[in-house]
Protein backbone atom coordinates (compact mmCIF):
# COMPACT_ATOMS: atom_id res chain seq x y z
CA UNK A 1 0.00 0.00 0.00
CA UNK A 2 1.55 3.32 -0.92
CA UNK A 3 2.39 5.59 2.01
CA UNK A 4 0.54 8.57 3.23
CA UNK A 5 1.99 11.56 4.92
CA UNK A 6 -0.14 13.76 6.48
CA UNK A 7 0.78 17.28 8.70
CA UNK A 8 -0.50 17.37 12.68
CA UNK A 9 -2.83 19.55 14.21
CA UNK A 10 -1.46 20.92 17.68
CA UNK A 11 -3.74 23.70 18.75
CA UNK A 12 -6.83 24.57 17.58
CA UNK A 13 -5.57 27.51 15.69
CA UNK A 14 -3.18 25.45 13.65
CA UNK A 15 -4.54 24.71 9.81
CA UNK A 16 -6.53 22.17 8.79
CA UNK A 17 -5.04 18.19 8.69
CA UNK A 18 -4.27 17.73 5.13
CA UNK A 19 -2.61 15.11 3.20
CA UNK A 20 0.66 16.56 2.28
CA UNK A 21 2.54 13.92 0.10
CA UNK A 22 1.80 10.78 -1.22
CA UNK A 23 4.71 7.75 -2.07
CA UNK A 24 3.79 6.10 -5.41
CA UNK A 25 4.34 2.65 -6.65
CA UNK A 26 6.97 2.52 -9.42
CA UNK A 27 4.63 1.88 -12.39
CA UNK A 28 2.03 4.82 -10.65
CA UNK A 29 4.88 7.35 -10.60
CA UNK A 30 5.67 7.05 -14.17
CA UNK A 31 1.89 6.81 -15.41
CA UNK A 32 1.32 9.87 -13.15
CA UNK A 33 3.70 11.78 -14.71
CA UNK A 34 2.47 10.81 -18.07
CA UNK A 35 -0.75 12.18 -16.90
CA UNK A 36 0.48 15.23 -15.90
CA UNK A 37 2.74 16.14 -18.68
CA UNK A 38 0.43 15.32 -21.22
CA UNK A 39 -1.78 18.34 -22.77
CA UNK A 40 -4.19 15.78 -23.92
CA UNK A 41 -8.23 15.76 -22.24
CA UNK A 42 -8.45 11.96 -22.37
CA UNK A 43 -6.10 9.40 -20.78
CA UNK A 44 -6.81 5.32 -21.19
CA UNK A 45 -4.63 3.41 -18.04
CA UNK A 46 -4.80 -0.21 -18.04
CA UNK A 47 -3.38 -1.55 -15.27
CA UNK A 48 -3.64 -5.09 -13.91
CA UNK A 49 -6.07 -5.73 -10.78
CA UNK A 50 -4.28 -4.87 -7.55
CA UNK A 51 -2.44 -2.81 -9.09
CA UNK A 52 -3.64 0.65 -7.54
CA UNK A 53 -5.58 2.14 -9.97
CA UNK A 54 -7.62 4.04 -7.27
CA UNK A 55 -4.63 5.49 -5.63
CA UNK A 56 -3.23 6.70 -8.97
CA UNK A 57 -6.23 7.71 -10.60
CA UNK A 58 -7.22 9.39 -6.94
CA UNK A 59 -3.13 11.69 -7.39
CA UNK A 60 -3.56 12.49 -10.27
CA UNK A 61 -7.26 14.30 -9.62
CA UNK A 62 -5.63 16.20 -6.74
CA UNK A 63 -2.73 17.13 -8.48
CA UNK A 64 -5.07 18.53 -11.38
CA UNK A 65 -7.89 19.72 -8.88
CA UNK A 66 -4.11 21.53 -7.07
CA UNK A 67 -3.40 23.60 -10.16
CA UNK A 68 -6.89 24.80 -11.05
CA UNK A 69 -6.80 26.01 -7.15
CA UNK A 70 -3.92 27.58 -7.51
CA UNK A 71 -4.98 29.58 -10.49
CA UNK A 72 -7.95 30.41 -8.54
CA UNK A 73 -10.55 28.40 -10.39
CA UNK A 74 -12.30 26.15 -8.27
CA UNK A 75 -13.56 22.92 -10.14
CA UNK A 76 -15.26 19.56 -9.59
CA UNK A 77 -14.03 16.32 -9.65
CA UNK A 78 -16.61 13.84 -11.13
CA UNK A 79 -16.39 9.75 -10.47
CA UNK A 80 -18.06 7.00 -12.08
CA UNK A 81 -17.85 3.63 -10.92
CA UNK A 82 -19.65 0.15 -12.47
CA UNK A 83 -21.69 -0.59 -8.90
CA UNK A 84 -23.52 1.20 -5.85
CA UNK A 85 -21.21 -0.41 -3.51
CA UNK A 86 -18.35 0.52 -5.55
CA UNK A 87 -19.15 4.20 -4.86
CA UNK A 88 -18.59 4.10 -1.48
CA UNK A 89 -15.35 2.60 -1.78
CA UNK A 90 -14.62 5.67 -3.73
CA UNK A 91 -15.92 7.99 -1.57
CA UNK A 92 -13.50 6.72 1.41
CA UNK A 93 -10.43 6.13 -0.87
CA UNK A 94 -11.19 9.71 -2.06
CA UNK A 95 -11.29 11.14 1.84
CA UNK A 96 -8.28 9.09 2.27
CA UNK A 97 -6.32 11.28 -0.15
CA UNK A 98 -7.59 14.33 1.07
CA UNK A 99 -11.00 14.74 -1.45
CA UNK A 100 -14.53 15.20 -0.53
CA UNK A 101 -16.84 13.05 -2.71
CA UNK A 102 -20.39 12.62 -2.18
CA UNK A 103 -21.58 9.21 -2.80
CA UNK A 104 -25.19 9.75 -2.60
CA UNK A 105 -25.46 12.36 -5.43
CA UNK A 106 -29.16 12.34 -7.21
CA UNK A 107 -29.66 14.88 -9.97
CA UNK A 108 -32.91 16.18 -8.25
CA UNK A 109 -30.21 17.39 -5.55
CA UNK A 110 -27.39 19.74 -5.84
CA UNK A 111 -23.80 19.59 -4.43
CA UNK A 112 -23.09 20.71 -1.15
CA UNK A 113 -20.46 23.26 -1.00
CA UNK A 114 -17.52 21.53 1.17
CA UNK A 115 -17.08 18.80 -1.47
CA UNK A 116 -14.91 18.65 -3.85
CA UNK A 117 -17.19 16.65 -6.27
CA UNK A 118 -19.26 13.15 -6.14
CA UNK A 119 -19.56 9.43 -7.04
CA UNK A 120 -21.97 7.84 -9.80
CA UNK A 121 -22.42 4.99 -11.36
CA UNK A 122 -22.81 4.39 -15.37
CA UNK A 123 -26.03 3.05 -14.89
CA UNK A 124 -27.40 6.24 -12.99
CA UNK A 125 -25.67 8.60 -15.88
CA UNK A 126 -28.00 6.57 -18.58
CA UNK A 127 -30.94 8.43 -17.47
CA UNK A 128 -31.81 11.77 -18.88
CA UNK A 129 -31.62 13.64 -16.26
CA UNK A 130 -28.57 12.67 -15.04
CA UNK A 131 -26.45 13.15 -17.82
CA UNK A 132 -27.87 16.91 -17.91
CA UNK A 133 -26.87 18.10 -14.52
CA UNK A 134 -23.69 16.35 -14.73
CA UNK A 135 -22.73 18.01 -18.13
CA UNK A 136 -22.85 21.13 -16.21
CA UNK A 137 -21.11 20.11 -13.05
CA UNK A 138 -17.79 18.46 -14.84
CA UNK A 139 -17.98 21.58 -17.18
CA UNK A 140 -14.22 22.52 -17.39
CA UNK A 141 -13.63 20.23 -14.30
CA UNK A 142 -12.36 16.43 -14.21
CA UNK A 143 -13.64 13.06 -14.85
CA UNK A 144 -12.59 9.18 -13.61
CA UNK A 145 -14.04 6.55 -15.47
CA UNK A 146 -13.58 3.81 -13.47
CA UNK A 147 -13.68 0.46 -15.51
CA UNK A 148 -14.39 2.17 -18.33
CA UNK A 149 -14.71 -0.93 -20.65
CA UNK A 150 -18.61 -1.03 -18.77
CA UNK A 151 -19.56 1.83 -20.95
CA UNK A 152 -19.95 -0.45 -24.03
CA UNK A 153 -21.94 -3.25 -22.35
CA UNK A 154 -25.20 -1.34 -23.36
CA UNK A 155 -25.38 1.51 -25.86
CA UNK A 156 -27.00 3.63 -23.03
CA UNK A 157 -24.14 3.66 -20.94
CA UNK A 158 -22.10 4.77 -23.51
CA UNK A 159 -24.46 7.25 -24.96
CA UNK A 160 -24.59 8.55 -20.98
CA UNK A 161 -21.33 9.42 -20.19
CA UNK A 162 -20.50 11.10 -23.74
CA UNK A 163 -23.42 13.78 -23.20
CA UNK A 164 -22.40 14.08 -19.68
CA UNK A 165 -18.40 14.91 -19.51
CA UNK A 166 -18.28 16.93 -23.35
CA UNK A 167 -17.13 19.46 -21.60
CA UNK A 168 -14.74 18.32 -19.31
CA UNK A 169 -11.32 19.72 -19.29
CA UNK A 170 -9.77 16.26 -18.16
CA UNK A 171 -11.45 12.67 -18.57
CA UNK A 172 -8.93 9.54 -17.01
CA UNK A 173 -10.20 6.52 -17.95
CA UNK A 174 -9.14 3.35 -16.16
CA UNK A 175 -9.26 -0.22 -16.81
CA UNK A 176 -8.67 -3.87 -15.15
CA UNK A 177 -7.63 -5.48 -18.95
CA UNK A 178 -7.30 -4.23 -22.38
CA UNK A 179 -10.54 -3.63 -24.22
CA UNK A 180 -11.73 -4.16 -27.64
CA UNK A 181 -14.52 -2.78 -29.66
CA UNK A 182 -16.50 -5.48 -29.72
CA UNK A 183 -19.92 -3.65 -29.66
CA UNK A 184 -20.15 0.63 -29.69
CA UNK A 185 -17.26 2.66 -29.36
CA UNK A 186 -16.43 4.03 -26.11
CA UNK A 187 -16.66 7.93 -26.38
CA UNK A 188 -13.38 9.30 -24.90
CA UNK A 189 -11.61 6.42 -25.65
CA UNK A 190 -9.39 5.90 -28.87
CA UNK A 191 -8.72 2.33 -31.08
CA UNK A 192 -6.19 0.81 -32.54
CA UNK A 193 -7.71 -1.02 -35.54
CA UNK A 194 -6.14 -5.09 -35.33
CA UNK A 195 -7.00 -8.18 -37.28
CA UNK A 196 -8.75 -9.58 -34.14
CA UNK A 197 -10.42 -5.86 -33.45
CA UNK A 198 -10.90 -2.53 -32.68
CA UNK A 199 -8.26 -2.82 -29.23
CA UNK A 200 -8.35 0.38 -27.23
CA UNK A 201 -5.57 2.35 -27.31
CA UNK A 202 -3.89 2.69 -23.61
CA UNK A 203 -1.67 5.70 -22.64
CA UNK A 204 0.06 3.71 -20.38
CA UNK A 205 -0.18 -0.32 -19.91
CA UNK A 206 0.98 -2.41 -16.47
CA UNK A 207 0.42 -6.07 -17.05
CA UNK A 208 -0.04 -8.62 -14.28
CA UNK A 209 3.44 -9.72 -15.05
CA UNK A 210 4.68 -6.71 -14.88
CA UNK A 211 3.26 -6.13 -11.35
CA UNK A 212 4.78 -9.65 -10.28
CA UNK A 213 8.37 -8.32 -11.33
CA UNK A 214 7.76 -5.50 -9.53
CA UNK A 215 7.36 -7.38 -6.23
CA UNK A 216 4.73 -6.00 -3.46
CA UNK A 217 2.01 -5.32 -5.86
CA UNK A 218 -0.10 -8.46 -6.82
CA UNK A 219 -0.03 -11.94 -5.58
CA UNK A 220 0.85 -15.19 -7.52
CA UNK A 221 -2.45 -17.26 -8.27
CA UNK A 222 -2.33 -20.78 -9.11
CA UNK A 223 -5.33 -22.82 -11.05
CA UNK A 224 -6.29 -26.28 -9.80
CA UNK A 225 -8.39 -27.13 -12.24
CA UNK A 226 -11.00 -29.99 -11.76
CA UNK A 227 -12.29 -32.45 -14.65
CA UNK A 228 -15.43 -34.50 -14.13
CA UNK A 229 -17.79 -36.86 -15.58
CA UNK A 230 -21.08 -34.84 -16.80
CA UNK A 231 -24.23 -36.75 -17.88
CA UNK A 232 -27.29 -34.45 -18.71
CA UNK A 233 -30.70 -34.75 -20.75
CA UNK A 234 -30.36 -32.21 -23.93
CA UNK A 235 -33.83 -30.23 -25.03
CA UNK A 236 -34.44 -33.53 -27.56
CA UNK A 237 -34.62 -35.86 -24.78
CA UNK A 238 -31.11 -37.57 -25.20
CA UNK A 239 -29.05 -38.36 -22.38
CA UNK A 240 -25.28 -37.01 -23.29
CA UNK A 241 -22.21 -37.98 -20.81
CA UNK A 242 -18.73 -36.08 -21.44
CA UNK A 243 -15.28 -34.91 -19.62
CA UNK A 244 -14.30 -31.41 -20.04
CA UNK A 245 -11.78 -33.21 -22.85
CA UNK A 246 -14.10 -35.05 -24.93
CA UNK A 247 -15.34 -32.87 -28.08
CA UNK A 248 -19.11 -31.80 -28.40
CA UNK A 249 -20.82 -29.57 -30.34
CA UNK A 250 -20.76 -26.33 -29.55
CA UNK A 251 -24.47 -25.91 -27.85
CA UNK A 252 -23.37 -28.66 -25.79
CA UNK A 253 -20.39 -26.88 -24.45
CA UNK A 254 -22.10 -24.54 -21.75
CA UNK A 255 -24.24 -27.61 -20.66
CA UNK A 256 -21.50 -29.54 -19.46
CA UNK A 257 -20.46 -26.85 -17.73
CA UNK A 258 -24.11 -26.04 -15.84
CA UNK A 259 -23.77 -29.70 -15.48
CA UNK A 260 -20.53 -29.92 -13.32
CA UNK A 261 -21.71 -26.59 -11.89
CA UNK A 262 -25.55 -28.23 -10.86
CA UNK A 263 -25.54 -28.35 -6.82
CA UNK A 264 -27.55 -31.43 -8.15
CA UNK A 265 -24.19 -33.12 -8.60
CA UNK A 266 -21.55 -34.28 -6.43
CA UNK A 267 -18.90 -32.13 -8.91
CA UNK A 268 -19.00 -28.91 -6.85
CA UNK A 269 -19.19 -30.82 -3.20
CA UNK A 270 -15.68 -32.42 -4.12
CA UNK A 271 -14.36 -28.78 -5.29
CA UNK A 272 -15.75 -26.71 -2.41
CA UNK A 273 -14.79 -29.44 -0.12
CA UNK A 274 -11.26 -29.35 -1.87
CA UNK A 275 -11.01 -25.54 -1.87
CA UNK A 276 -11.86 -25.40 2.27
CA UNK A 277 -8.79 -28.01 2.79
CA UNK A 278 -7.03 -25.62 1.21
CA UNK A 279 -8.60 -22.96 3.11
CA UNK A 280 -7.55 -24.75 6.08
CA UNK A 281 -4.41 -25.02 5.95
CA UNK A 282 -3.87 -21.31 4.86
CA UNK A 283 -5.75 -20.42 7.75
CA UNK A 284 -3.86 -22.22 10.22
CA UNK A 285 -0.44 -19.52 8.66
CA UNK A 286 -3.32 -16.70 8.01
CA UNK A 287 -6.13 -16.77 10.61
CA UNK A 288 -8.50 -14.15 8.87
CA UNK A 289 -7.46 -15.32 4.91
CA UNK A 290 -10.94 -16.03 3.04
CA UNK A 291 -12.58 -18.13 0.57
CA UNK A 292 -14.55 -16.92 -2.12
CA UNK A 293 -17.28 -18.66 -4.25
CA UNK A 294 -18.54 -16.37 -7.49
CA UNK A 295 -21.93 -18.45 -8.25
CA UNK A 296 -23.80 -18.24 -11.27
CA UNK A 297 -27.27 -16.81 -10.07
CA UNK A 298 -29.07 -15.97 -6.95
CA UNK A 299 -30.43 -19.19 -6.44
CA UNK A 300 -27.36 -21.18 -6.84
CA UNK A 301 -25.12 -18.89 -4.25
CA UNK A 302 -27.60 -19.27 -1.86
CA UNK A 303 -27.41 -23.25 -2.42
CA UNK A 304 -23.58 -23.20 -2.14
CA UNK A 305 -24.19 -21.26 0.77
CA UNK A 306 -25.86 -24.25 2.56
CA UNK A 307 -23.48 -26.84 1.01
CA UNK A 308 -21.13 -25.13 2.70
CA UNK A 309 -22.58 -24.46 5.98
CA UNK A 310 -24.29 -28.05 6.15
CA UNK A 311 -21.50 -30.57 4.51
CA UNK A 312 -18.24 -28.56 5.57
CA UNK A 313 -19.89 -26.83 9.02
CA UNK A 314 -18.15 -23.64 8.18
CA UNK A 315 -20.29 -19.82 7.98
CA UNK A 316 -20.47 -18.77 4.84
CA UNK A 317 -22.22 -15.20 4.08
CA UNK A 318 -24.24 -14.91 0.92
CA UNK A 319 -24.47 -11.15 -1.16
CA UNK A 320 -26.33 -10.30 -3.90
CA UNK A 321 -27.53 -7.49 -6.14
CA UNK A 322 -31.43 -7.86 -4.59
CA UNK A 323 -30.09 -7.47 -0.82
CA UNK A 324 -30.01 -3.97 -0.02
CA UNK A 325 -27.39 -4.77 2.66
CA UNK A 326 -25.02 -6.34 0.55
CA UNK A 327 -22.37 -3.45 0.19
CA UNK A 328 -22.38 -3.48 4.13
CA UNK A 329 -21.88 -7.33 3.97
CA UNK A 330 -19.33 -7.07 1.60
CA UNK A 331 -17.95 -4.51 4.04
CA UNK A 332 -17.99 -6.35 7.12
CA UNK A 333 -16.63 -9.17 5.23
CA UNK A 334 -13.15 -7.04 3.86
CA UNK A 335 -12.74 -6.83 8.03
CA UNK A 336 -13.66 -9.65 9.75
CA UNK A 337 -12.29 -13.13 9.95
CA UNK A 338 -15.01 -15.41 8.43
CA UNK A 339 -14.02 -17.73 6.20
CA UNK A 340 -16.66 -17.58 2.99
CA UNK A 341 -18.00 -15.50 1.29
CA UNK A 342 -20.63 -16.51 -2.10
CA UNK A 343 -21.25 -13.97 -4.36
CA UNK A 344 -22.70 -13.50 -7.75
CA UNK A 345 -21.73 -10.61 -9.59
CA UNK A 346 -21.24 -8.28 -6.46
CA UNK A 347 -17.94 -9.08 -6.03
CA UNK A 348 -16.68 -9.60 -9.45
CA UNK A 349 -14.38 -6.60 -9.96
CA UNK A 350 -13.19 -3.68 -7.71
CA UNK A 351 -14.10 -4.70 -4.80
CA UNK A 352 -10.98 -4.99 -2.55
CA UNK A 353 -10.72 -7.96 0.00
CA UNK A 354 -7.15 -8.34 0.86
CA UNK A 355 -7.70 -11.48 2.86
CA UNK A 356 -9.00 -13.19 -0.44
CA UNK A 357 -6.99 -16.37 -0.56
CA UNK A 358 -9.14 -19.33 -1.97
CA UNK A 359 -11.55 -18.83 -4.28
CA UNK A 360 -13.81 -21.38 -6.89
CA UNK A 361 -14.86 -19.96 -9.92
CA UNK A 362 -18.51 -21.42 -9.92
CA UNK A 363 -20.16 -19.41 -12.84
CA UNK A 364 -21.36 -20.49 -15.82
CA UNK A 365 -20.07 -16.80 -17.89
CA UNK A 366 -17.11 -17.45 -19.37
CA UNK A 367 -15.91 -14.74 -20.59
CA UNK A 368 -11.94 -13.40 -20.49
CA UNK A 369 -13.02 -10.31 -19.33
CA UNK A 370 -15.51 -11.42 -16.14
CA UNK A 371 -13.19 -14.21 -16.02
CA UNK A 372 -10.07 -11.85 -15.52
CA UNK A 373 -12.11 -9.49 -13.22
CA UNK A 374 -12.94 -12.26 -10.69
CA UNK A 375 -9.24 -13.78 -10.91
CA UNK A 376 -8.21 -10.10 -9.68
CA UNK A 377 -10.08 -10.40 -6.08
CA UNK A 378 -7.49 -12.84 -5.13
CA UNK A 379 -4.33 -10.82 -6.18
CA UNK A 380 -4.43 -8.02 -3.59
CA UNK A 381 -1.43 -7.65 -1.94
CA UNK A 382 -0.72 -7.62 1.99
CA UNK A 383 2.68 -6.41 3.03
CA UNK A 384 4.20 -7.56 5.58
CA UNK A 385 3.68 -11.24 4.72
CA UNK A 386 5.97 -12.96 3.22
CA UNK A 387 4.06 -15.92 1.39
CA UNK A 388 0.82 -14.74 -0.39
CA UNK A 389 0.37 -17.49 -2.94
CA UNK A 390 -3.40 -17.55 -3.94
CA UNK A 391 -5.57 -20.32 -5.25
CA UNK A 392 -8.66 -20.21 -7.49
CA UNK A 393 -10.73 -23.46 -8.69
CA UNK A 394 -11.96 -23.83 -12.05
CA UNK A 395 -13.98 -26.45 -13.57
CA UNK A 396 -11.37 -27.83 -16.64
CA UNK A 397 -13.76 -26.33 -19.01
CA UNK A 398 -11.54 -25.80 -21.97
CA UNK A 399 -12.74 -22.18 -22.14
CA UNK A 400 -11.45 -21.02 -18.58
CA UNK A 401 -8.58 -23.11 -19.27
CA UNK A 402 -7.42 -20.69 -22.29
CA UNK A 403 -7.93 -17.74 -20.07
CA UNK A 404 -6.23 -19.16 -17.11
CA UNK A 405 -3.14 -20.70 -19.25
CA UNK A 406 -2.71 -16.76 -19.95
CA UNK A 407 -2.66 -15.56 -16.40
CA UNK A 408 -0.85 -18.83 -15.36
CA UNK A 409 1.91 -18.30 -18.44
CA UNK A 410 2.72 -14.57 -17.28
CA UNK A 411 3.24 -15.87 -13.59
CA UNK A 412 5.48 -19.10 -14.62
CA UNK A 413 8.17 -16.18 -17.04
CA UNK A 414 8.28 -14.32 -13.72
CA UNK A 415 8.35 -16.45 -11.17
CA UNK A 416 10.42 -20.07 -12.32
CA UNK A 417 14.01 -20.21 -13.59
CA UNK A 418 14.31 -20.42 -17.21
CA UNK A 419 15.70 -23.58 -16.51
CA UNK A 420 12.55 -25.26 -15.38
CA UNK A 421 10.24 -23.51 -17.60
CA UNK A 422 7.91 -26.56 -19.25
CA UNK A 423 4.12 -27.23 -19.31
CA UNK A 424 2.38 -25.04 -16.98
CA UNK A 425 -0.85 -26.24 -15.18
CA UNK A 426 -2.60 -26.49 -18.46
CA UNK A 427 -2.02 -25.49 -22.40
CA UNK A 428 -4.18 -23.81 -24.87
CA UNK A 429 -5.66 -26.08 -27.18
CA UNK A 430 -6.25 -24.86 -30.48
CA UNK A 431 -8.67 -27.25 -31.22
CA UNK A 432 -10.70 -26.98 -28.12
CA UNK A 433 -9.70 -22.86 -28.45
CA UNK A 434 -13.16 -22.98 -31.67
CA UNK A 435 -15.30 -23.63 -28.70
CA UNK A 436 -15.34 -20.47 -27.05
CA UNK A 437 -18.66 -19.27 -28.57
CA UNK A 438 -21.46 -16.89 -26.42
CA UNK A 439 -22.82 -17.72 -22.78
CA UNK A 440 -25.47 -19.84 -22.49
CA UNK A 441 -28.40 -19.50 -24.96
CA UNK A 442 -31.58 -19.20 -23.37
CA UNK A 443 -33.28 -21.80 -25.41
CA UNK A 444 -31.03 -24.34 -24.56
CA UNK A 445 -32.23 -23.84 -20.72
CA UNK A 446 -35.69 -25.16 -21.21
CA UNK A 447 -35.69 -28.98 -21.45
CA UNK A 448 -32.16 -29.15 -19.50
CA UNK A 449 -32.02 -30.96 -16.52
CA UNK A 450 -29.06 -32.56 -14.79
CA UNK A 451 -28.37 -36.42 -14.44
CA UNK A 452 -25.12 -36.28 -12.78
CA UNK A 453 -21.58 -34.88 -11.93
CA UNK A 454 -18.49 -36.15 -10.03
CA UNK A 455 -15.46 -34.83 -10.22
CA UNK A 456 -12.59 -37.25 -11.36
CA UNK A 457 -9.40 -35.59 -10.47
CA UNK A 458 -7.52 -31.67 -9.77
CA UNK A 459 -4.51 -31.28 -12.13
CA UNK A 460 -2.29 -28.94 -10.15
CA UNK A 461 1.35 -29.51 -11.29
CA UNK A 462 3.69 -29.85 -14.25
CA UNK A 463 5.47 -33.27 -15.70
CA UNK A 464 9.08 -32.67 -15.81
CA UNK A 465 11.59 -35.18 -17.23
CA UNK A 466 12.71 -35.34 -14.32
CA UNK A 467 9.34 -36.24 -12.31
CA UNK A 468 6.34 -33.82 -10.78
CA UNK A 469 7.40 -30.66 -9.51
CA UNK A 470 4.80 -28.73 -7.80
CA UNK A 471 3.90 -25.01 -8.24
CA UNK A 472 4.21 -24.78 -4.14
CA UNK A 473 7.87 -24.31 -4.46
CA UNK A 474 7.71 -21.41 -7.02
CA UNK A 475 9.42 -18.56 -4.73
CA UNK A 476 6.76 -15.47 -4.14
CA UNK A 477 7.84 -12.09 -5.86
CA UNK A 478 10.14 -9.83 -3.99
CA UNK A 479 8.98 -7.23 -1.34
CA UNK A 480 10.80 -3.68 -2.09
CA UNK A 481 10.26 -1.21 -0.17
CA UNK A 482 8.91 1.79 -1.84
CA UNK A 483 8.24 4.14 0.92
CA UNK A 484 12.57 4.34 0.70
CA UNK A 485 12.39 5.93 -2.90
CA UNK A 486 12.35 9.71 -2.69
CA UNK A 487 11.63 9.46 -6.23
CA UNK A 488 8.62 7.98 -5.76
CA UNK A 489 6.68 10.60 -3.90
CA UNK A 490 4.07 13.28 -5.29
CA UNK A 491 3.98 16.31 -2.92
CA UNK A 492 0.30 17.16 -3.43
CA UNK A 493 -0.72 21.12 -2.44
CA UNK A 494 -4.10 21.47 -0.48
CA UNK A 495 -7.12 21.72 -2.90
CA UNK A 496 -9.87 23.90 -1.23
CA UNK A 497 -13.87 23.44 -1.79
CA UNK A 498 -16.06 25.83 -2.47
CA UNK A 499 -16.56 26.22 1.79
CA UNK A 500 -12.77 26.38 2.79
CA UNK A 501 -10.37 23.72 3.04
CA UNK A 502 -12.06 20.43 4.97
CA UNK A 503 -10.65 19.53 8.31
CA UNK A 504 -8.97 15.96 7.50
CA UNK A 505 -10.44 13.57 10.42
CA UNK A 506 -11.25 10.07 10.99
CA UNK A 507 -14.58 10.15 8.70
CA UNK A 508 -14.96 11.92 5.62
CA UNK A 509 -17.51 14.22 4.88
CA UNK A 510 -19.85 12.01 3.78
CA UNK A 511 -19.73 10.09 6.61
CA UNK A 512 -19.90 13.19 8.95
CA UNK A 513 -23.24 13.93 7.31
CA UNK A 514 -24.96 10.30 7.21
CA UNK A 515 -24.52 10.77 11.19
CA UNK A 516 -25.65 14.37 11.58
CA UNK A 517 -28.56 13.34 9.44
CA UNK A 518 -29.73 10.77 11.47
CA UNK A 519 -29.15 12.84 14.44
CA UNK A 520 -31.69 15.80 13.12
CA UNK A 521 -34.16 12.94 12.16
CA UNK A 522 -34.36 11.93 15.51
CA UNK A 523 -34.57 15.18 16.69
CA UNK A 524 -37.25 15.86 14.63
CA UNK A 525 -39.30 13.29 15.69
CA UNK A 526 -39.82 14.52 18.92
CA UNK A 527 -40.17 17.54 17.72
CA UNK A 528 -43.12 16.40 15.87
CA UNK A 529 -44.39 14.74 19.40
CA UNK A 530 -44.09 17.80 21.44
CA UNK A 531 -45.38 20.64 19.22
CA UNK A 532 -48.73 18.72 16.98
CA UNK A 533 -46.98 19.85 13.91
CA UNK A 534 -46.29 17.52 10.99
CA UNK A 535 -43.01 16.55 9.93
CA UNK A 536 -42.61 18.94 6.74
CA UNK A 537 -43.45 22.00 9.08
CA UNK A 538 -40.89 20.79 11.86
CA UNK A 539 -38.33 20.57 9.59
CA UNK A 540 -39.17 23.49 7.53
CA UNK A 541 -38.54 25.34 11.00
CA UNK A 542 -35.36 23.57 11.13
CA UNK A 543 -34.30 24.84 8.13
CA UNK A 544 -35.13 28.29 8.53
CA UNK A 545 -33.53 28.44 12.19
CA UNK A 546 -30.26 27.45 10.52
CA UNK A 547 -30.37 29.52 7.61
CA UNK A 548 -30.33 26.66 4.87
CA UNK A 549 -32.94 25.84 1.92
CA UNK A 550 -32.22 21.92 1.97
CA UNK A 551 -31.02 19.16 3.96
CA UNK A 552 -29.06 17.59 0.79
CA UNK A 553 -26.94 20.08 -0.18
CA UNK A 554 -25.46 21.10 3.22
CA UNK A 555 -22.38 21.52 4.60
CA UNK A 556 -21.10 19.82 7.80
CA UNK A 557 -21.12 22.98 9.76
CA UNK A 558 -25.05 23.97 8.14
CA UNK A 559 -26.01 20.56 9.85
CA UNK A 560 -24.41 20.88 13.08
CA UNK A 561 -25.75 24.47 13.15
CA UNK A 562 -29.43 22.94 12.43
CA UNK A 563 -28.44 20.66 15.19
CA UNK A 564 -27.86 23.04 18.15
CA UNK A 565 -31.30 25.34 17.21
CA UNK A 566 -33.26 22.24 17.05
CA UNK A 567 -32.15 20.65 20.22
CA UNK A 568 -32.20 24.33 21.61
CA UNK A 569 -35.82 24.68 20.73
CA UNK A 570 -36.64 21.14 21.86
CA UNK A 571 -35.22 21.94 25.29
CA UNK A 572 -37.31 24.96 25.56
CA UNK A 573 -40.30 23.29 24.39
CA UNK A 574 -39.48 20.64 27.42
CA UNK A 575 -39.15 23.33 30.36
CA UNK A 576 -42.45 24.97 29.15
CA UNK A 577 -44.01 21.91 29.48
CA UNK A 578 -43.18 21.41 33.21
Amino acid sequence: MPGLRRGRIDSPLSPPLTLSSITLRPWQRAAFDLFDASDEPDFLAVATPGAGKTTFALTCARAQLSKWAADGTARRLVVVAPTSHLKVQWALAAHRMGLQLDPDWSPDYGLARDTHGLVTTYQQIATGAAASKLQGLSAEGMVILDEVHHAGHERAWGDGIGAAFVHAARRLSLSGTPFRSDAARIPFVRYDVTAEGDQAHADYTYGYADALRDGGVVRPVYFPRVDGQMEWSTPSGDVLRATFHDELARDQVSARLRTALSTEGDWIVNVLGQAHERLRTIRAEQPDAGGLVIATDQEHAQAIARMLRNRFNTTAEVVVSDDPMASRKIAEFAGNDRPWLVSVRMVSEGVDIPRLRVGVYATTTSTELFFRQAVGRFVRWQAGRSSQKAYVYVPDDPRLRNHAFQIAEARRHVLRPPAKQDDDEMSPNGELDRQVAVDDAAEQLALFSVVSSTATGVKFHAVTETGVEHYDDEPDPPTPDFDADPALAVELPDVPTEAGLVPFGSLSVAEQKDELRTRNADVAKRLVDMTGWNHARVQGEMNRLAGISKVSTATVDQLERRLRYAESWLRRLRHQGR
